[in-house]
């Protein structure tokens, strides 16, 4: 239901942004394709920093805007953009239709330039890390733990710096967003096959699941709930990895 009600928010902002009718439907089109991300997890984590709900709805709709355009960045990458009729001519123009819609959002929200920048800073470097990750050829533990640290762990460390900015859980943003994308990454990847993961030696394979595994008992002592709940999926995920 919290992610219903995000998904409506965002497309009342799109509404809002009076684009044409072809346009916004590739927009939604988008939006739609990234339906499967962090908004429930946004919406949990807005309340649980104790933002009032219209501010939980425009954060999150910012953060699931962010979302979808670097999901929609990693489809057009892969060939997977089966979404949009014409990925690499439409792809580029919505995901920057995306990401000013989310810069609107927060600039609406009244964050602190100082947070502002810091979120920037962690989406710069999230795309550093596509970049990596689309020229390597051969993956190491010391690879795989770089492009999942950056491109999952600093685009969490931006989502919650927007939703906890100006709370009393924004000191904790970095290290949590950082964690929990990380560890989501790996248990994502496991569970795919993915070749960051697959293509490892054994002993760099467990090394890279003991150091997700390492992360996940170190959010579990965060006493949050909103984590606690994500933490149920990859937990027993990186868990029976490791028996393996």
């Amino acid at each position: 239901m919290s992610a219903g009600a995000v998904f409506q928010q965002a497309m009342r902002v799109v509404g809002r942004a009076s684009l044409q009718e072809a346009d916004e439907r590739d927009v939604l089109r988008t939006l739609e394709a990234g339906r499967s991300g962090p908004l429930a997890f946004a919406y949990d984590a807005g309340v649980e920093a104790g933002l009032t709900r219209d501010a939980v709805l425009a954060r999150s709709a910012a953060v699931f805007f962010l979302f979808a355009a670097a999901n929609l960045a990693d489809d057009i990458a892969d060939g997977d953009c089966t979404y949009l009729d014409a990925p690499t001519r439409k792809g580029p123009a919505v995901q920057f239709v995306l990401q000013n819609l989310a810069s609107q959002v927060i600039a609406e929200q009244a964050i602190s330039p100082v947070v502002v920048s810091r979120i920037a800073a962690d989406l710069v470097a999230v795309g550093g890390a596509q970049l990596v990750e689309l020229r390597t050829t051969t993956w190491t533990a010391n690879v795989t733990r770089e492009v999942a640290d950056a491109i999952a762990g600093l685009q969490y460390s931006a989502y919650l710096r927007i939703l906890w900015a100006g709370t009393g859980l924004e000191p904790r943003a970095p290290h949590i967003g950082r964690a929990l994308g990380s560890a989501a990454h790996i248990a994502r990847d496991l569970l795919s096959s993915d070749v960051r993961i697959d293509s490892l030696a054994r002993d760099d394979r467990r090394a890279i699941v003991r150091w997700a595994f390492d992360l996940v008992r170190d959010l579990r002592a965060e006493g949050l709930a909103c984590i606690d709940a994500s933490l149920r999926t990859i937990g027993p995920t990186l868990e029976s990895a490791l028996a393996r």
